[in-house]
This record gives C-alpha cells, structure tokens and sequence, in this order.
C-alpha cells in the first residue's frame, strides 16, 4: 500500500535510511539522522509530496521531492529521492513510489525534476535512467566520505510534453493536506 507520509512515521524513515548514511556512500550525511530528526525534515518537507510503501503494516520504502535551490528562478524545479529497506529492493516499490511523487510534481506546476547519484551506483543510475531522467553533468571528487574522494552525477527529467517555457508561468503549488 502506499500512502502520503506522516510525521510519526521518523522512526521507520530513520531506520531505512540509516545504514545508507552510516554503510555507504550514497548518501553525503555522515550523521544518521534519529526519528526527531525524520520527523522535522517531513513536516518541514510537506510542501512536497512524500509517499510511503508499506508491506503487512511496515513502511519498506519512501520517496520524497525536495526544493531544488533557494533561489526564486529555481522554483519550477524540484529534486527527488528514494529509500528501501534493506532487503527490500527491486520489487517494484521505488518505482511506485518515484511514479507518484512524479505525477504529484507534475500536477503542481513543477516543470522538472532532479536526481542526485553519487557515483559510482550503477542500480541507481539504471533505476533513474529507466524512470526517463537522463544524465545532465558530474562534479568530480565532491564528496569525501569513507575514505575516498566521490563523484557526484545529476539526471534530469522534464515533467512536461512538449514544453515551451514562458515569462509568465504560474508558480508551482505547494502540495494540498491530506483530506
């Protein structure tokens, strides 16, 4: 089942994502955030959508759209993210999930979106590249984390058929409530 996130759901986002922070370099925080921590970034984050995937009543996966840039101009954009459960991938769920959280952006206004990978990550890039985003560009040794020097990758997909950007674009909408 997936459904929009909630605030008392920190606990179980903390725990997918920590061995992401704590195991790999996927992620560039080197401190795992706790529940208080998830549950501050999910209310904070609410203007965009945030799904969760719950398999027999537990949250195995998450995505979620994030703010691109502060700047005013970067407003159309919006990056996006997703999590598993360990031993919980290529079943489908960051798929269903990233399928949602897309159709959201694109029902806001959002004219792209954009991913981050750190590379190497072939599974991420082949993911993001079959969900229709395509390379943009790389900053080289960004990132030191474990040890090592990372590369970091950017993929882009256009939310909008045909589009012709225009002066006098509508902001994009912050996500409704829940009903």
């Amino acid at each position: 089942m997936i459904r929009r996130v909630r605030r008392s759901d920190g606990e179980a986002l903390a725990d997918i994502y920590r061995p992401y922070v704590l195991e790999t370099s996927i992620s560039f925080e080197v401190d795992a955030p706790d529940a208080a921590e998830m549950e501050r970034r999910i209310e904070a984050g609410m203007r965009f959508p945030w799904y969760v995937e719950e398999v027999d009543d537990k949250i195995v996966a998450y995505a979620y759209a994030s703010k691109h840039r502060e700047r005013a101009a970067y407003q159309w954009a919006a990056d996006v993210s997703v999590y598993t459960r360990a031993g919980s991938a290529r079943r489908g769920s960051g798929r269903r999930l990233y399928e949602r959280v897309l159709d959201d952006l694109r029902a806001l206004g959002y004219a792209n979106a954009f991913a981050v990978i750190t590379l190497p990550n072939d599974a991420s890039v082949g993911f993001h590249e079959a969900m229709g985003f395509v390379p943009v560009g790389v900053y080289r040794n960004v990132g030191f984390k474990h040890g090592h020097w990372h590369d970091v990758g950017w993929w882009q997909l256009p939310l909008r058929d045909n589009w012709t950007p225009t002066p006098d674009l509508t902001p994009p909408r912050p996500m409704p409530p829940e009903q």
